[in-house]
């Protein structure tokens, strides 16, 4: 073999490894630019979920409280009306009692709805923050054709932009006063 035939084949090993580079490091990236695209429809899908439990399980406490409101009254004026010694019936006797366990579920289901939520806007983060490091990083920048920054703007509420805004979150109250 002479030293060109070995310059060729250097060349050629050398092309080949570059190309597959070129194509390993774009697929890469697609992939995690489908990722977001998906990701977006998950995190849409869970926040309508989130809402949709909280309210539903919400109206069913509302509607076992509204439901015990109306009856409880009747129970009791039916239990004492004409009778003497009210006071000590009323000690004696099993009242029905409101279930806080359905307030209780509704908490829960709030917490764990919001988590949901939490963790698909996380996952939703870290693919950006990945596709962003593979486009900066080398020898992978070198190949990437498509480097267009990927738009999301995080789902939160008010008080917390203005915290991130403000750098100040000083407010400590945790209940509203009314």
């Amino acid at each position: 073999m002479t030293l060109t035939g070995i310059i060729i084949i250097a060349i050629v090993v050398v092309a080949i490894v570059l190309i597959a580079m070129y194509f390993s490091y774009n697929n890469k990236e697609i992939a995690l630019r489908k990722e977001v695209e998906a990701q977006r429809g998950k995190i849409e899908s869970v926040h309508d979920k989130m809402w949709k439990v909280i309210k539903q399980k919400a109206n069913v406490t509302e509607q076992y409280r509204d439901m015990f409101e109306k009856v409880y009254p009747d129970i009791i004026a039916g239990r004492y009306s004409g009778e003497g010694a009210m006071a000590m019936k009323w000690i004696q006797e099993a009242n029905p009692e409101i279930d806080a366990s359905l307030y209780k579920d509704v908490m829960q289901a709030i917490e764990i709805q919001r988590e949901h939520f939490h963790s698909a806007q996380t996952r939703m983060l870290d693919v950006i923050r990945e596709r962003a490091t593979l486009i900066e990083s080398y020898p992978s920048r070198w190949f990437i054709s498509n480097k267009s920054e990927i738009e999301y703007e995080v789902v939160s509420s008010t008080r917390s932009k203005t915290v991130m805004d403000t750098g100040l979150d000083d407010e400590i109250e945790i209940f509203e006063k009314r």
